[in-house]
């Protein structure tokens, strides 16, 4: 393939719109399954498709273990609260990365935040979306590590109710 190849995705639906979840964090890998999704997916559509293209974040529970006795109460609750806007802020800093991104390659999007385990969230959220297609990005972690860290791409592999493309960043 040459450089002004373009890679087609066809889902036998005659032209039909599709709905593309990519699923974004802070990672690099995130932004470059992103932004491969943008070259070679999104960019390769003819100027009437209709295809529309979701952003998604999943924000990870915060936890707070309080201490046991009243004085405790009020400084984890500052504690939460103060988490949780640092949450808010880092979730609309992924989106507006992203948004960036997109707009680069003039391609309007759709953003969701949506709160719990990241591979819950993401396959629940394709589903609620009915998408026909989720990107994501791969850290690329050895075995041992994915068995460790529970890997958010594999999960959604074997969950996801719709094809799932996931985006390795070369070397």
């Amino acid at each position: 393939m040459g450089s002004d190849d373009v890679v087609v995705v066809a889902d036998g639906r005659d032209g039909e719109a599709r709905k593309i979840v990519v699923a974004v964090d802070e990672s690099e890998e995130s932004m470059y399954a992103l932004s491969w999704c943008l070259n070679n997916i999104v960019q390769g559509q003819p100027r009437n498709c209709k295809d529309a293209l979701v952003l998604l974040h999943a924000k990870r529970p915060t936890v707070v273990y309080p201490g046991l006795d009243s004085s405790a109460y009020l400084s984890s609750h500052d504690a939460l609260s103060s988490l949780d806007r640092r949450d808010n802020e880092m979730a609309c800093w992924i989106l507006q990365k992203a948004d960036k991104l997109c707009a680069e390659h003039d391609v309007k999007v759709e953003k969701k935040v949506e709160e719990g385990d990241p591979g819950d969230v993401i396959c629940e959220m394709v589903n609620v979306l009915k998408a026909d297609l989720l990107i994501m990005g791969s850290h690329g972690y050895s075995q041992l590590t994915r068995s460790i860290l529970r890997s958010v791409s594999h999960h959604c592999v074997q969950n996801a109710s719709c094809p799932v493309l996931v985006v390795k960043m070369p070397k």
